[in-house]
């Protein structure tokens, strides 16, 4: 029996982290919970245009928002 990585049905793109959206992602929002995480710890959310500053705001009211970046940047960052 094989058990996919992804199952058929996974979008090809990243799509964004806000409740029923599917639209594809344009924007990293790096976070850490402060009680949780180390420092240097970040945990993401992928975010369309839409949904940006909500996402940023839920985030920065608590104080986990760390960072907020381009995907195509975040990921050709990866990738070095």
């Amino acid at each position: 029996m094989t058990f996919p990585f992804f199952p058929d049905d996974s979008p090809s793109t990243p799509q964004c982290s806000a409740k029923a959206c599917r639209a594809d992602a344009e924007w990293v929002l790096a976070w850490n919970n402060p009680k949780l995480h180390t420092p240097e710890r970040r945990k993401t959310w992928l975010a369309c245009e839409d949904h940006r500053e909500h996402l940023s705001k839920f985030l920065g009211v608590r104080g986990f928002l760390k960072d907020v970046v381009p995907l195509a940047e975040w990921e050709s960052d990866e990738v070095r």
